[in-house]
């Protein structure tokens, strides 16, 4: 009896929460409907105004055209464009040139403005000078040796320096010499 008793109550108590979510979505929802009058009105409103008639698109007018004299050329022909952008660059009258199959000397892996003579020496009657790498080596040169990015051949060397001559691109697709040294570092 207990438990027939204990199972009722449990019923009741759902059946009771049940009742109470109902009211409470019925309620909620009656004061949702009282908020469309007004949108329904405006829309029964809209419907009963007579329709009109839509106006056509007007009608582009041609304009007339006009010829500039002197200016009959279509302004969007390309090849005109290209054909004036395009600059006359003058071409290199210079005889100098580089011997690309030359093998290259050790020195020539370096700036010119990263090289630094440290001495000279003489031996046999030839001068030598010292120069160092950036990577602390001392190299020993004479005339005629290359050193320096740009193909710079020793033309002379003197207790304070050393002189040599460079072939660099002249911006006309040739070469051109230009004086370099490299002054005895202290």
């Amino acid at each position: 009896m207990a438990d027939l008793h204990t199972a009722s109550t449990a019923y009741a108590t759902r059946l009771g929460v049940a009742i109470s979510a109902t009211v409470l979505l019925v309620a909620s929802l009656t004061g949702c409907g009282s908020g469309m009058n007004d949108l329904q009105q405006y829309v029964e409103q809209t419907k009963a105004r007579p329709g009109g008639r839509i106006e056509p698109i007007p009608e582009v007018q041609p304009q007339e055209v006009f010829v500039y004299p002197g200016h009959e050329r279509d302004p969007f022909d390309a090849s005109v464009i290209i054909t004036r952008a395009a600059p006359q660059r003058p071409v290199s009258t210079s005889t100098i040139s580089i011997d690309p199959n030359r093998p290259q000397e050790y020195l020539e892996n370096f700036p010119l403005d990263t090289l630094r003579m440290v001495g000279t020496l003489q031996q046999d009657g030839t001068t030598w000078a010292l120069i160092r790498t950036p990577d602390r080596t001392i190299q020993r040169v004479t005339q005629g040796n290359y050193m320096g990015q740009n193909h710079g051949r020793i033309t002379r060397i003197s207790e304070s320096g050393v002189d040599l001559t460079e072939i660099v691109p002249d911006g006309f697709g040739g070469y051109m010499e230009r004086a370099g040294s490299v002054a005895l570092s202290e």
